[in-house]
């Protein structure tokens, strides 16, 4: 999956878009079958470019095998600042998470 992810982030910095936020929230169970397939990998990607390029990345969704669904939509300004502050809480809370020390042998 992470290749799909890379290809759609590599068509919009192509295209001359900036990525604000990659989030990827794994494998999820969808709310109804899709293709006969129950579950699906979510991922979310904040950008800002072009409302030109929305039309080129749908285009490489849809042609795509591998993606089921897809939601492009344009934040206002209440969404971009929630979206903000979420970033910075999470930056935060990975900050304070005490990343594990691997032991070391004499």
């Amino acid at each position: 999956m992470k290749e799909a992810v890379e290809k759609f982030t590599k068509v919009l910095t192509d295209n001359g878009a900036a990525i604000v936020n990659t989030e990827e929230w794994g494998m999820r169970k969808l709310a109804y079958p899709i293709d006969k397939k129950s579950t699906g990998f979510y991922t979310l990607l904040e950008f800002e470019g072009e409302p030109t390029l929305v039309r080129k990345l749908e285009t490489a969704f849809r042609r795509d095998e591998r993606v089921l669904r897809f939601l492009v939509f344009r934040q206002d300004k209440y969404a971009a600042e929630y979206a903000a502050k979420r970033r910075s809480l999470r930056a935060a809370k990975a900050e304070a998470t005490p990343q594990p020390v691997e032991a070391k042998e004499d």
